[in-house]
């Protein structure tokens, strides 16, 4: 979601030549990202990049998603039929491909039925334009719900589930992660890093390390977060790459997104899934970072 709002077109793409050099096949997108540049800027950037050389876009695997606005329009937004229809034409355009391999719900919509919803993406199956379908930002309830009526019509359902998981936010153990589990979901993260607060940096950008919300969340867990600087000191390991780490040593985890607005930034977290956190790290950062409760029994009984 960076590129084109906070980097460049041409430093957009060589962040992407450095991941594929540093063995990332998955890149994830959404046809609403954009920022001042218009709705699907991104996705545009990224088209462009795929577009040039050829067999480039074979090797990887290629996610976006639809609901959001994408103009004043009340129908072009939403998971009706006629919108993913039409969302999904418009992505694979702006992305240059022929198919896209996960597609996903960016939000719920209350209004769109989930039978609606899978009889939208049957049809862009059927075509080849889609693989697999996953959801970002759905509840554990959601994703059941979604799942039994999949079941029914005997579809797949939903591969993955994109949620807001790291060590300050891990309200996701309760009933996302049971629930991406028991359904066989593979979890992608995202927000690994808390929105900069968890890398300790105070950033040079004006971007959200800069923020007054970031600033307040920073004055507010200043204890915590001295802590787990310690802990990362005594680790030799900088923050944000342990934050990442910690991501991926926990259950259901398949991908942590990383959003690099530079080449410094990817560079700088290229060793992340060669960091290594045995138990008592692991129990050290709970203490540190405590996680919500005895999921998915938090609050059940």
């Amino acid at each position: 979601m960076n590129f084109g709002p906070r980097t460049p077109e041409s430093e957009s793409h060589a962040i992407l030549d450095q991941a594929v050099e540093l063995g990332i096949n998955f890149i994830d997108t959404a046809n609403q990202y954009g920022g001042h540049l218009g709705v699907g800027a991104t996705e545009t950037i990224i088209g462009n990049w795929l577009a040039a050389k050829s067999g480039r876009r074979d090797n990887l695997v290629l996610a976006t998603k639809v609901y959001e606005p994408m103009s004043s329009d009340t129908n072009d937004r939403g998971l009706s039929a006629r919108h993913i229809q039409m969302a999904c034409d418009a992505s694979l355009k702006r992305l240059q491909v022929d198919h896209i391999d996960l597609y996903q719900f960016h939000h719920i919509d209350r209004m769109a039925a989930p039978e609606e919803i899978w009889q939208a993406t049957d049809r862009l199956i059927a075509q080849g334009k889609i693989t697999y379908v996953g959801s970002s930002n759905f509840p554990g309830w959601k994703i059941a719900q979604m799942n039994e009526k999949a079941a029914i019509r005997q579809r797949l359902g939903l591969v993955s589930e994109q949620s807001l998981y790291n060590l300050v936010e891990r309200r996701a153990e309760l009933e996302v992660i049971p629930a991406a589990l028991e359904y066989g979901l593979g979890v992608i993260t995202w927000s690994p890093l808390a929105g900069g607060l968890l890398s300790l940096e105070t950033g040079k950008d004006g971007g959200r390390r800069q923020s007054d919300t970031i600033r307040s969340a920073r004055q507010a867990r200043h204890d915590q977060l001295s802590r787990f600087k310690q802990l990362c000191a005594e680790l030799g390991e900088a923050p944000s790459a342990v934050a990442l780490a910690w991501t991926l040593h926990q259950a259901g985890i398949a991908a942590t997104i990383v959003g690099p607005s530079s080449k410094e930034q990817l560079t700088s977290i290229a060793n992340v899934p060669d960091i290594q956190l045995n138990a008592q790290i692991s129990s050290e950062l709970d203490i540190i970072f405590p996680p919500c409760g005895p999921a998915p029994e938090a609050y059940a009984w």
